[in-house]
């Protein structure tokens, strides 16, 4: 028991002490000590109360209780009426209420006794700590419940009030009134309620409700609380301490959360009436998004051409997709996680998506589709929160992005203690301009792939899985070498000279051909075949579980063709940007999906004789390097000989973890929520990566491939590579980059210089 606010003099507290004192206690002990006006006030913990309550009058324990009481009261007045409050750790639910006006003790015997109204304010609100959740516990053999504090206080002749150090939306320096509380009251003295808020904001380094009273012409501080702010407003407070001095730059960015980001990264819904959602499903690209129900990409084309916004809709997304999802606002699907299809190409383009929604049902035949228990035709507007999962009726408001300079500049402090490069996994000059516009300093992952999804390359690519003779695959191959090396001219030049690692084509072939019976017409007709004879061959390709077949290296090692179309198209793209714009590349050519030193040997022998073939040499103008992606255990475990052949390693974590866990990320929804529920496991870990297998695996790859090859550069180019999480457990490994899509960046800078710190 002891004053941490004295009515006469400045308070001095022992270590143990201070060690006590939490919560508001800690406020009220702080604003004193700096020389603010205090409300008078002191503490008891519970194991005090307990010996106090049993104490004799007249005792050293009961006189020493009495003394503490006199503490708040002023010189030469009479003491005054008492407030009772308790002061926790963690806000708790079930605290009692603040007990006001209590009458002080008449004689030293009332001090302690619980009949008379000190004493059971006080016994009142040690027994609130009982009910709700604890925040106390047993540990190590001690009892931290009599560890516990009760707060009595002076009461104020003026009625308090409270008011906020900071506006939770600007993040301004106050005094501002409580959103839903009558207006401040008229302040004899104004300055002082200003400098009382920026002494608190010092101290506290974070937005408070601070409750105080005001005294002729003086404020009395009272109490205080830290509550809740948006993203924009804590960066904006964030720069305004350190330009008063109060932080260092280091330590605004230590304190920024980078999983508020994507807040004023991405359209966001606005007020609180939103109804109750039709549907949920996993938010796996943040964001929000309203429009006209879609089911395919040609429409969602013509919509995007109409100026008008559109959800494409879809059990689940595939390559031939991918012009419709960039054409739609957000897109919603039935099936699907953190990784699927849809989620990685929504989170490089920056649309919101929402996968797995399974009480979800299209009838395509109908052209409409059923969420939950109402159903929609094509045309209804639906809106989707890529963030929450949830999906409404109707469009909804929504709120824009603002990227002010706030963010900019924490940013830059991020960088200046950062030493892990943030690239970006994208494959269009479009993409690669929003990624640069957010730091990015490379291109980690270009997939190859996803340049042939547009309708003619698209034909021209199955001509050529489909060619019967030598002359039709060359030309099939030659028209798609002009396609891809006009792509990869504009990426060189709008990279101007930073790294690009592109994947060689990596997913089975099944994804490039036709699906239904109307897309198996169609690619009849444009490949001038019999509809009969495209549905035989089709039969003979297909796959029981394509994404373990016939795909990533396998491809370039039974068809060298597409090796060679690939590599002639860099190599034509290359040269073009060197050309036109007098720039430098910088090409990382990356194998995938490999398992053996064999594997990727051969490959790199191919290519280096193809680029002799094409009189590549490395120059200054034009570097190269050939590396292989790490996405297989068996690659991990036999990373020593497979440095021995390559310049880097990037681990593609989303299918390292599907291959260690021997889980589909695709139908790994259905399972996943009642693992983490009843503790199997402890996040997703197509979120979060598993650090115990998939992280341990990843740190045997980079041991054994360094002891190989001591300048091997290692990357990290999954999806986990933006998630803060994740990104503390790659910085404490021997990595070199990481990359992610283009509006993680900011997350990815952020969380590595935190823990870079």
């Amino acid at each position: 028991m002891f004053a941490i606010a004295p009515a006469n003099e400045r308070p001095l507290l022992s270590r143990e002490q201070e060690r006590l004192v939490v919560g508001k206690a800690a406020w009220v002990f702080a604003m004193a000590r700096s020389g603010q006006r205090v409300c008078p006030t002191i503490c008891i913990t519970r194991e005090a109360w307990e010996a106090v309550k049993s104490a004799k009058p007249g005792s050293p324990l009961h006189t020493n209780w009495v003394a503490a009481l006199f503490k708040l009261v002023p010189k030469g007045e009479e003491p005054p009426q008492l407030v009772v409050r308790t002061a926790a750790q963690t806000h708790m639910a079930g605290l009692a209420r603040v007990r006001g006006k209590v009458d002080a003790p008449k004689r030293e015997s009332d001090a302690a006794d619980t009949s008379k109204p000190l004493g059971r304010a006080i016994d009142r609100a040690f027994e609130s700590y009982l009910h709700g959740t604890p925040v106390w516990t047993i540990d190590t053999g001690r009892d931290l419940s009599l560890e516990q504090i009760v707060l009595v206080q002076a009461a104020t002749e003026q009625k308090p009030f409270s008011i906020l150090t900071r506006s939770t939306s600007t993040g301004e320096l106050g005094p501002f009134k409580l959103q839903g509380q009558p207006e401040l009251p008229q302040l004899a003295n104004p300055v002082a309620a200003k400098q009382l808020c920026r002494k608190m904001d010092a101290l506290s380094g974070a937005h408070m409700v601070c409750l105080v009273a005001e005294d002729k012409g003086e404020l009395v501080f009272l109490s205080a609380r830290p509550v809740q702010a948006n993203i924009s407003a804590n960066l904006e407070a964030a720069i305004d301490r350190v330009s008063n001095g109060d932080w260092t730059p280091r330590k605004a960015v230590s304190e920024i959360d980078p999983a508020q980001l994507p807040q004023i990264l991405h359209p966001r819904l606005t007020g609180k009436k939103r109804g109750t959602p039709l549907s949920n499903g996993l938010g796996v690209s943040p964001g929000a998004a309203s429009g006209a129900i879609v089911f395919s990409s040609e429409d969602a084309s013509r919509y995007r051409a109409r100026g008008k916004d559109c959800i494409l809709v879809s059990v689940e997304t595939g390559p031939s997709d991918i012009e419709g999802m960039q054409a739609a606002a957000g897109i919603l699907t039935a099936r699907g996680g953190i990784t699927s299809h849809a989620a990685v190409i929504a989170r490089v383009t920056g649309k919101p998506c929402v996968a797995g929604v399974r009480t979800m049902s299209i009838d395509p035949d109908h052209t409409k589709v059923r969420l939950g228990e109402r159903e929609f035709l094509a045309g209804a507007e639906i809106t989707i929160d890529g963030g929450t999962g949830e999906v409404y009726a109707g469009a909804l408001p929504l709120s824009q992005p603002k990227i002010g300079g706030a963010l900019g500049t924490l940013l830059d402090w991020a960088d200046g203690s950062r030493t892990i490069e943030v690239r970006t996994n994208v494959e269009t000059e479009e993409s690669a301009r929003i990624a640069l516009s957010f730091g990015a300093e490379g291109i980690g992952l270009a997939r190859s792939e996803h340049m042939f999804f547009s309708t003619e390359r698209m034909v021209a690519l199955r001509r050529m899985i489909f060619s019967q003779n030598d002359r039709d695959r060359k030309q099939a191959l030659d028209g798609l070498v002009e396609y891809q090396a006009d792509d990869y001219a504009r990426l060189f030049s709008t990279m101007e000279g930073l790294p690009i690692t592109v994947r060689l084509f990596d997913p089975p072939l099944h994804e490039f051909l036709p699906r239904s019976e109307e897309e198996l017409e169609d690619a009849a007709a444009s490949l001038g075949l019999e509809t009969e004879r495209l549905r035989n061959r089709l039969e003979r390709m297909a796959e029981v579980n394509p994404m373990l077949g016939h795909r990533g290296c396998r491809l370039a090692i039974s068809h060298p063709e597409i090796l060679d179309m690939q590599i002639r198209a860099l190599i034509a793209g290359a040269r073009a940007a060197i050309d036109a714009h007098d720039i430098q590349v910088n090409l990382e050519i990356m194998v995938p999906f490999v398992s053996s030193a064999r594997e990727v040997n051969w490959v790199r022998t191919k290519i280096l004789q193809l680029m002799e073939r094409l009189g590549v040499n490395q120059t200054e103008s034009f570097k190269f390097s050939i590396g292989t992606m790490i996405e297989l255990p068996r690659a991990a475990l036999r990373a020593y000989d497979i440095a021995k052949h390559v310049d880097f390693f990037s681990f593609g974590t989303n299918d390292l973890t599907q291959t260690t866990f021997g889980i589909s990320r695709d139908d790994a929804p259905a399972f996943l929520a009642t693992y983490q529920r009843r503790g199997l496991y402890d996040a997703d870990p197509f979120v979060t990566i598993d650090k115990k297998g998939v992280g341990e695996l990843i740190k045997i790859a980079i041991q054994r491939g360094k002891e190989a090859n001591p300048d091997l550069k290692i990357g990290i180019c999954g999806e986990h590579a933006g998630d803060p999480e994740s990104l503390r457990f790659f910085a404490g490994l021997n990595v070199d980059y990481v990359s992610c899509s283009p509006y993680r960046l900011p997350i990815a800078r952020l969380a590595l210089a935190q823990s870079q710190n």
